[in-house]
């Protein structure tokens, strides 16, 4: 009877633990309307609310840890956190450091934003440190400007230290409708990379499985394509 007793104990106890899997989620913080700090200096923003639903799905409870961009992936190589969700681009280089969950969000488009509509997109060009987007830049025959954050990239184009900045379309109309026309859209659209994905160690291949079945899930059901159109606008690109 003991032996049963102290059996049942420890099942229920390991059901206890396996249920209360905590999975610390890395993000930037720093690249509205994907991820941002709101006023009670909590994460918040579109992967916010995907990542818990996500986390709620596959009976594990998230953890949000913020991290600058430029570290993102070495952080998450040492372990600091267990997955990225921050607005990262698939693309075959960095599949070579890390694996990537299904996209959920599909491939998007690029553009530049700058103070006039013909402004010199050959010329100074400011984009965010390790994104896609500065790769296309310093590619295209144009001088990169690299820069930690968004707004700095955005910043640097307002004092003249740019002519333009080129970022996701996404994150780009923000700046854009907030800034009473003082910039505008330049050059057209240019789509990069497979869409948008969360990171994992390559190690790491079952935590990766339980996300791709969450956001299996959340496109059969439209609630991922209703989460995009709620923080991106009904025009947004959708699966």
């Amino acid at each position: 009877m003991k032996k049963l007793i102290l059996l049942t104990s420890v099942l229920a106890l390991s059901a206890g633990m396996a249920a209360a899997q905590t999975v610390r989620m890395g993000t930037e913080g720093a690249y509205p309307p994907y991820n941002f700090i709101n006023d009670k200096g909590e994460v918040d923003g579109f992967e916010r609310e995907l990542g818990d639903e996500m986390c709620k799905r596959a009976d594990l409870t998230c953890e949000w840890v913020t991290n600058d961009w430029d570290s993102i992936v070495p952080n998450l190589m040492s372990g600091n956190y267990d997955a990225i969700i921050a607005g990262m681009s698939i693309t075959e280089e960095r599949r070579q450091t890390i694996d990537f969950s299904q996209a959920y969000i599909p491939p998007t488009m690029s553009r530049y934003l700058a103070p006039t509509a013909d402004a010199n997109l050959s010329g100074v060009v400011a984009a965010q440190t390790g994104t896609i987007q500065a790769d296309y830049i310093a590619q295209s025959g144009a001088t990169l400007a690299e820069f930690a954050t968004m707004d700095d990239t955005i910043a640097a184009v307002k004092n003249g230290e740019a002519d333009a900045v080129f970022a996701d379309l996404d994150a780009l109309v923000p700046f854009e409708t907030s800034a009473g026309g003082e910039l505008v859209w330049a050059g057209g659209e240019v789509q990069l990379g497979d869409g948008v994905g969360m990171g994992f160690r390559k190690s790491d291949s079952e935590l990766r499985g339980k996300f791709d079945a969450a956001i299996i899930d959340m496109k059969a059901d439209g609630s991922l394509n209703a989460l995009i159109q709620k923080w991106f606008g009904a025009e947004a690109v959708i699966f």
